[in-house]
């Protein structure tokens, strides 16, 4: 088999320019459509899916938790590479017959329309399927990537990719939700066949990216390189002291976020009952906002430490997920939909840099000649740490659907009662104040890793500021925009400065 791969997809000693540069491209090309397919087959239309054919909260979290759980196919898959060393091959037939599964996933409308949990098992089997074998044509990917873009236009090309990719996946994800809630409105008795639409398509659209695969060139393996085994993958970096600590504060952090971040979705639309649009709006709201946060937290990162970017960004997503109660108080009010927007922009904001942070905190921490084992080695804990946690998320969820707490002020005198509600728990609202508790004790932790550039809170806080604010000026093209957004510090000077005159005034007349 390995010497048949290596004859079908044949090596290249050396690489020109000329097909570096045709092969740039063709790997665009395959983003945009990994993005696409990723877009019109997941995040909140397969949560929707699920929720139509009757998922409980459980299976929310499962279906959350696979992804995660997959990575750990990394391992055997390292030593699938190695032995086979045929890495564009690999990666195609694993991608391939992975994107095909999403085949029967989108027939379950049509086989399963009676016995919807016959179709839950179904989605779950074929899902696990799908990320098994997605993560080993990963594992040759990236191996694949390394060794072919310079290490010098590394950083670049694939910040352009992902720009590219998420563009077009922002309109995409727009036009999507759009087409889902107008079919479900005109065709309610057929509302599931839209999500097999969007899954063929999705499907098809992923694997037309692996014909840009097929015609992206590989560089030889020239070198054999030395396989670890399991026990020196894990056992390094779990002796050395500040990597330990980095690892007590990282896992943690991965179960926190991903107990509750599956059922966001879930809580927009069941709790809430939001459209799927306007969900799918919301979505896209953070995603840009996380992408414009990036590069300052980003340059931020360059100048002070990954540790106190993570010591700022991550306190503020933990007070998104403690806001999210709020938008009940206990039921849907006024103020519900813009401390919605509020959440998705902070969340968008604080992700960038806790996502910027953790993955560099990691890579700077681990010693030089032993960065594949240390990375590794996060990976595998932090994955599986975030699948578990979906799990226990969905059976946590689960436990408390029907469960309430309420903390109120009354005031009541005769002929007159008021009471406002301090607090309302009810159901997913139980999980986040759970994921918030766990959050804490990991930012807690944080603070006992040692990294060089280590800075104060409030100085990255005024070095955001001023980030933002820069920013705000370098994009403004309306006259008068930089005034109006500096009017509230204009009005406090001149009301500090009559405030002055009033007092000097005063002590003149005492005088």
């Amino acid at each position: 088999m390995a010497a048949s791969l290596r004859e079908t997809f044949k090596t290249k000693d050396q690489v020109t320019s000329k097909e570096l540069e045709k092969g740039l491209k063709f790997i665009i090309y395959d983003g945009i459509c990994t993005q696409s397919m990723g877009v019109l087959t997941g995040g909140a239309f397969l949560v929707a899916f699920a929720l139509d054919l009757g998922a409980s909260n459980f299976y929310i979290g499962l279906l959350a938790a696979i992804p995660f759980l997959a990575q750990t196919i990394q391992i055997p898959a390292v030593f699938l590479v190695e032995k086979v060393r045929a890495r564009r091959g690999l990666s195609i037939i694993f991608s391939g017959i992975s994107r095909m599964f999403w085949y029967p996933i989108a027939l379950i409308p049509i086989l399963f329309a009676r016995d919807s949990s016959a179709g839950l098992y179904l989605l779950i089997a074929s899902l696990i399927l799908y990320a098994g074998l997605g993560a080993v044509a990963g594992t040759s990917w990236n191996s694949w990537m390394r060794d072919l873009i310079p290490q010098g236009i590394l950083g670049r090309f694939f910040s352009k990719r992902m720009m590219i990719s998420t563009a077009i996946g922002v309109v995409l994800t727009l036009l999507a939700g759009f087409v889902v809630d107008s079919w479900q409105a005109g065709y309610p008795d057929h509302k599931l066949h839209i999500y097999s639409i969007l899954f063929i398509v999705g499907m098809a659209v992923g694997l037309y990216g692996l014909y840009f695969l097929w015609r992206t060139p590989e560089p030889d393996m020239n070198k054999q390189g030395e396989v670890p085994s399991m026990k020196s993958l894990f056992s390094r970096p779990l002796r050395d002291v500040n990597f330990r600590r980095l690892l007590i504060f990282s896992v943690p952090w991965s179960f926190a976020i991903n107990l509750v971040t599956p059922f966001f979705t879930v809580y927009l639309l069941q709790r809430l009952g939001y459209s799927l649009s306007l969900v799918v709006g919301l979505s896209v709201l953070s995603q840009l906002t996380n992408i414009i946060f990036l590069r300052i937290w980003g340059r931020l990162s360059d100048r002070f430490s990954n540790k106190s970017i993570l010591s700022v960004s991550g306190p503020l997503f933990l007070l998104c997920i403690l806001a999210w109660p709020y938008t009940t108080m206990p039921e849907k009010y006024f103020f519900t939909l813009p401390l919605v927007v509020i959440i998705h922009i902070l969340s968008g904001i604080s992700m960038a840099g806790v996502t910027l942070g953790t993955s560099n905190i990691a890579l700077k921490l681990s010693p030089s000649g032993y960065a594949t084992s240390y990375i590794a080695t996060s990976g595998i804990l932090n994955s599986l740490s975030a699948g578990v946690a979906s799990l226990v998320g969905g059976a946590i969820g689960l436990l408390f659907a029907s469960k309430e707490l309420v903390l109120s002020f009354e005031w009541s005198e005769p002929g007159r009662q008021f009471g406002v509600h301090a607090l309302s728990l009810e159901g997913l609202d139980f999980l986040f104040v759970i994921a918030a508790v766990i959050g804490l004790y990991s930012v807690y932790r944080l603070h006992l890793v040692k990294e060089k550039g280590e800075v104060k809170e409030r100085i990255i806080i005024t070095e955001l500021t001023a980030e933002v604010m820069q920013q705000m000026r370098s994009v403004s093209t309306i006259g008068g925009l930089r005034q109006l957004t500096s009017l509230p510090l204009y009005i406090a000077r001149d009301s500090l400065r009559k405030r002055g005159q009033q007092r000097n005034s005063r002590k003149n007349r005492i005088v």
